[in-house]
């Protein structure tokens, strides 16, 4: 199975303008993910998907591969898809969603989603971990998962689901194994090109997660259990500890 890693990188973000190109300990965010991506056994090739010419030429300028995509894109997947087509779309089996701000991310993750994808008769994967700590729970930032026994997701929510009606003391992630979604996506190229054709859904709208307009549509997606950390650079805030991570590390 031939499948393409795609980086979405959008130069425009509300609270940090330029994500992309900031720098974090000598290269920039877009090159740390590309490196990262590069890495991994199981894609054939990574391309950058940007708006923005600055971000392509830089990208060229590392020696690496952008494909300038539109600027009226509503979502990564989007970006992706159109991304694929400049690719040469023909020639992949597959498509990782590879999340742009994600500096550290590791190379076997990226194999991991991709083995959930080579699974017979899965369409879309994506990854989640155990909580491990009851505040995600309560973090609307975070995305939790239910799944069914073959580990096809049920639902995606912004709340703490499923509800436990009788807690019993203490930690509420010891009662029952909560699955924190982690954002990385895989997609059959033929399963990509049929989602990007949907309207939202009511699901989607309510809780502003595009993934339930696939599961609304009868669209499954697979979920694979990751031990990988993640890393999202947001804020400020999140960009000078993930310098300080750099000065650490060397």
């Amino acid at each position: 199975m031939r499948i393409l890693g795609v980086i979405p990188a959008r130069y425009s973000s509300t609270r940090l303008p330029g994500k992309p190109l900031v720098d974090i300990g000598g290269k920039s965010m877009v090159q740390r993910v590309l490196e990262q991506a590069r890495q991994s056994r199981t894609l054939a090739e990574v391309v950058v998907a940007t708006d923005d010419a600055r971000i392509a030429d830089h990208v060229a300028a590392i020696g690496g591969r952008a494909v300038l995509t539109s600027l009226g894109h509503p979502s990564g997947t989007d970006r992706c898809w159109e991304a694929c087509t400049k690719a040469g779309g023909a020639a992949f089996d597959g498509v990782v969603n590879i999340q742009g701000d994600e500096p550290f991310i590791a190379p076997a993750q990226i194999d991991e989603l991709a083995g959930v994808l080579k699974a017979p008769g899965t369409a879309i994967a994506t990854l989640a971990q155990v909580v491990a700590d009851d505040r995600d729970l309560n973090d609307p930032g975070e995305v939790l998962i239910t799944v069914d026994r073959n580990m096809n997701a049920l639902y995606f929510s912004r709340a703490a689901i499923p509800f436990l009606r009788h807690p019993a003391a203490g930690p509420r992630h010891g009662q029952f194994r909560f699955l924190k979604h982690v954002g990385l996506y895989a997609y059959t190229t033929e399963v990509l090109e049929q989602i990007v054709q949907l309207p939202p859904s009511p699901l989607e709208l309510a809780e502003s997660l595009e993934q339930l307009r696939w599961l609304e549509n009868g669209i499954a997606v697979r979920v694979g259990i990751t031990s990988h950390p993640s890393f999202c650079i947001d804020t400020e805030q999140d960009l000078e500890r993930a310098r300080q991570r750099i000065a650490r590390e060397g």
